[in-house]
């Protein structure tokens, strides 16, 4: 049997951003520049990472961007009001709160309250809904990069079985959704699945995103099935791991991919995306 064939994200991801820097080109034409506000609270190390590529990705792409690091002590209402200011501000079309919040903040109250039109990450109720029901939105991108790196495998997701192991609001549900939009037939897993391994062995597609390192083995993949890995767990060697065993996995499976380099580079792209698509749409050139 031949190697499974790798999805690299990292070139779809440049591939897309390729076409992304072209457009902000075009749009400087016409004197529209997509702005992109980041909003930090606290001091979480990861957040601090992914901030830092999201600050780096703007600046490769030609947008305008601006961080606004608070401290941990930060009130609610303080992080409210400054969201209400970027609501208003002309230059920024897109806005993202970089989770997770320190405890005292209600989360969903300051994801509620971000501009429904401005909200990139896809998380804005309005947002969910219209993904829910299939109408225009803008997309999460995790869920979002998962369907491009799908797609640019050129397997045909129309009439596949798809399984999605995991149902968290921010990845497994509109992954599910995304997957039925391009119709798929798909069944959902979760830590109450009494079947698992017998559901996961009959998926043309199998996406997982449970959190736990290499919890998937070959025994749950049909052979030739397609393996989007979303997991991003550090081992105690200090390794990055993802929730399929990879090597385990690639001896039976079609195409997947690999952590780091698979899922992790489509995400800031997709964002990337969703704050060009909000500052076309912003300005009226959609």
């Amino acid at each position: 049997m031949t190697a499974a064939t790798i999805i690299s994200g990292k070139q779809v991801s440049q591939e897309i951003r390729e076409g992304i820097a072209l457009e902000v080109q075009e749009l400087s034409k016409q004197g529209v520049r997509p702005g992109l506000a980041v909003i930090l609270v606290g001091d979480d190390p990861a957040s601090h990472v992914y901030v830092r590529n999201k600050e780096k990705a703007c600046h490769d792409l030609g947008f305008y961007s601006e961080v606004h690091r608070l401290s941990a002590d930060s009130t609610q209402e303080t992080v409210l009001a400054l969201v209400d200011k970027l609501n208003k501000q002309s230059s920024i079309h897109g806005i993202l709160v970089q989770l997770p919040l320190p405890k005292h903040i209600h989360e969903k109250s300051v994801i509620d309250a971000i501009a429904v039109e401005k909200d990139v990450d896809g998380f804005h109720p309005v947002n969910v809904g219209n993904l829910v029901i299939g109408d225009d939105s803008l997309l999460p991108c995790t869920p979002a990069g998962v369907i491009e790196l799908i797609k640019r495998t050129g397997i045909e997701i129309s009439g596949k079985h798809a399984v999605v192991i995991g149902r968290s609001n921010i990845v497994g549900k509109p992954v599910s959704l995304l997957l039925q939009r391009e119709n798929a037939t798909v069944t959902m897993c979760h830590s109450r699945t009494a079947n698992m391994a017998e559901l996961t062995r009959q998926a043309d597609i199998l996406v997982v995103a449970v959190g736990r390192a290499n919890m998937i083995d070959a025994s749950y993949v049909k052979p030739g099935a397609v393996v989007i890995d979303v997991g991003m767990n550090r081992l105690e060697n200090g390794k990055l791991a993802g929730d399929v065993d990879f090597e385990s996995v690639k001896e039976v499976s079609g195409p997947i991919t690999p952590v780091p380099g698979g899922v992790g580079p489509m995400t800031i792209t997709m964002l990337m995306q969703n704050t060009l698509i909000a500052a076309k749409k912003l300005n009226g050139l959609v």
